[in-house]
């Protein structure tokens, strides 16, 4: 399966899961490695846009097609998801659900819906399971990015 992911050409290729250890996400508190991407391009761009301020978009972006396993994927049913996961600013409810699934390692990927279209699926690739290594960087291409998404 493909999933896609756009951010700083510098980190293409790295498959460590360091930015989300550092900063955490919806889906992970901090000190935990995990990697976001999306079933397709345009939901990893959109994605990215809610997630970063317009001054700190860099010159060299990327978008990354990723290879991920399917065999070791979970999808948790919309009933077992914290009641506020939508919530903006993210609740600390959203990252203890995904941060208790990421630290059992039951799973390589974990299938969630996006906040900004609930029909439409993100995966978080975990650096920590043994299937990681499974997690092969298919493409990267040069990604320009038109700031006219964010002045809408």
């Amino acid at each position: 399966m493909l999933v896609y992911r756009v951010c700083r050409s510098k980190y293409a290729r790295d498959l460590t899961g360091e930015g989300s250890r550092l900063k955490g996400g919806r889906w992970n508190h901090k000190k935990t490695p995990c990697i976001y991407t999306s079933a397709s391009r345009s939901l990893a761009i959109l994605e990215y846009t809610v997630n970063v301020n317009i001054d700190e978009i860099p010159r060299a972006l990327s978008i990354i097609t990723i290879s991920i396993p399917e065999e070791s994927m979970y999808q948790p049913s919309l009933s077992k998801l914290p009641g506020n996961w939508t919530d903006i600013p993210t609740p600390s409810a959203t990252k203890d659900f995904g941060t208790s699934l990421l630290v059992k390692n039951e799973f390589a990927v974990i299938q969630l819906p996006s906040v900004i279209i609930p029909q439409e699926f993100n995966f978080i690739l975990n650096c920590l399971h043994p299937f990681s290594n499974q997690f092969k960087v298919k493409e990267v291409a040069d990604f320009v990015y038109d700031t006219r998404i964010k002045l809408i």
